[in-house]
């Protein structure tokens, strides 16, 4: 739980997770299937950040378990991870 509050503590990482949760929307015109999630370099072009920082606000969602990401030839997708929202979710709501 700790590490998904310090990874959401973060503007950058919510403003990821928020455009995630409707991708098609927020990451118009990607090449691929947004099945596979959002590519890496659409995600950037929201934060307005250079890549290897939007790549360690990605990296810390993930050891989070809060995305997952999938690696197809040279490009990586990140989904949010939905079964660990909602129990993160449960969880916070249990203990406070």
């Amino acid at each position: 739980m700790d590490d998904i509050l310090k990874a959401l503590s973060n503007p950058v990482r919510l403003k990821i997770l928020r455009g995630l949760r409707t991708p098609a929307e927020n990451f118009p015109g990607q090449e691929h299937p947004y099945e596979w999630g959002v590519c890496a370099n659409k995600i950037e072009t929201i934060c307005g950040l250079s890549q290897s920082s939007v790549s360690g606000h990605l990296s810390i969602l993930h050891q989070a378990g809060l995305v997952t990401a999938k690696k197809v030839g040279q490009w990586i997708f990140y989904q949010r991870n939905e079964a660990a929202i909602a129990q993160f979710l449960a969880d916070l709501k249990d203990n406070l």
